[in-house]
């Protein structure tokens, strides 16, 4: 029976993405490979309950939801995420993953709305980017950089250009939540014509943005 490490499973607003404002069930699964700067999630590094597959969609059915988001830490570090996606989309939920970009994200069901990271510099693990992954990556998948200073958003912006040459994928530019004032990533994206949308993480506006469970 397959089974995995789960942090914490509750319902909320969507904070993130082009699903921002939505009800949604969010199953965070234990474990992350990287250890970016201003990780907000750092209590999924480890903690966490083994559960069966059956057991963790049974819960998340309780809420009565048809969006649900797997999230992390890194859920594919996890072998058997995979197989709750899967298993989640043929119980006709509608699924998002948020991964941090340094996974294989083609062992996932491509039906899955991926949500991926590219990580910037001041994250501390931008060389931990699978860029490979922009070629896996379905017409309804997004991207998503979080920007903490000027050199994050040259960086980002420099491979903004680079995706929309091949690529129209959604792409969000999110700010490091209480690090730079999103009015300031506004101005730099009205300057330069990003082809982007400026991201808010509207659960940390909503709730105080140390409150686990929202």
């Amino acid at each position: 029976m397959t089974s995995l490490k789960v942090s914490e499973i509750f319902y909320s607003i969507q904070g993130e993405s082009s699903f921002a404002g939505s009800p949604c069930v969010f199953i965070r699964l234990s474990g992350c490979n990287l250890r970016c700067t201003y990780c907000d999630t750092r209590y999924a590094y480890a903690e966490g309950k083994i559960m069966p597959l059956s057991e963790i969609a049974e819960k998340a059915s309780a809420y009565g939801c048809s969006l649900i988001e797997i999230t992390g830490g890194e859920p594919l570090i996890q072998e058997g995420t995979p197989l709750l996606i899967s298993s989640l989309l043929e119980k006709n939920f509608r699924v998002l993953l948020e991964t941090n970009g340094s996974q294989d994200i083609s062992r996932t069901d491509p039906r899955c709305v991926r949500i991926m990271d590219i990580k910037c510099p001041s994250s501390g693990e931008h060389r931990q980017n699978d860029f490979g992954n922009l070629e896996k990556m379905a017409e309804r998948d997004e991207i998503k950089f979080v920007i903490g200073d000027r050199g994050d958003y040259a960086y980002a912006l420099q491979i903004l250009r680079d995706i929309r040459k091949k690529r129209n994928n959604p792409v969000h530019f999110s700010t490091v939540f209480g690090k730079l004032p999103p009015r300031i990533l506004a101005e730099w994206m009205l300057a330069d014509h990003a082809d982007a949308k400026l991201h808010l993480q509207l659960h940390k506006y909503i709730w105080p943005p140390e409150m686990r469970g929202v």
